[in-house]
């Protein structure tokens, strides 16, 4: 029992930023997603930024997104403040490249054409990084219409379900 208490006291001060204590803290929240038939699992500490998986039933729960923020990144912040943002891993999603995106797109294109109108890629990067970003042209009578440009936006994020990912149009 009095290891118990220690291991309370741990968590009630800051701790520095490594997998080992970022893990304890985990463990300390582990009984509410087990609760739930779930779990969740480090992918990846890359410098202030934690990468989580959840698993099981939280994995595919529709409110992991507010488990994820309002639970598991509020209780790490807390406790080490290093980390700059936690973000889900998402184990299923494929991966981002031009022509993954281009398959994408190719759903898009004939509607496009239909009404004059065309969608490229212009830069894909950062694909590494903790926030890629993809840039897009769209041309044509079509170009200037927001609905247009938020169903591609849409149909790119549902596709690659990419933590972070950005899509910029190129004016």
């Amino acid at each position: 029992y009095d290891d118990d208490d220690d291991d309370d006291e741990v968590l009630d001060q800051e701790l520095p930023l490594t997998l080992e204590n970022v893990e304890k803290v985990l463990d300390e929240l582990r009984p509410y997603l087990i609760s739930d038939g779930g779990n969740v699992r480090v992918e990846a500490i890359d410098g202030p930024v934690v990468r989580l998986e959840l698993e099981g039933a939280c994995g595919t729960c529709p409110s992991s997104t507010m488990t994820m923020k309002m639970g598991l990144e509020r209780r790490l912040k807390e406790v080490i403040p290093e980390i700059s943002e936690v973000i889900q891993a998402l184990p299923s999603a494929p991966d981002l490249t031009l022509e993954a995106v281009n398959e994408v797109l190719d759903g898009v294109r004939p509607f496009l054409s239909v009404a004059g109108g065309q969608v490229d890629i212009v830069d894909l990067s950062g694909v590494s990084n903790v926030q890629p970003v993809l840039t897009l042209s769209l041309t044509g009578k079509s170009a200037s219409l927001t609905s247009v440009r938020q169903e591609i936006t849409q149909r790119v994020h549902r596709y690659f379900m990419t933590p972070g990912l950005r899509v910029e149009w190129s004016p």
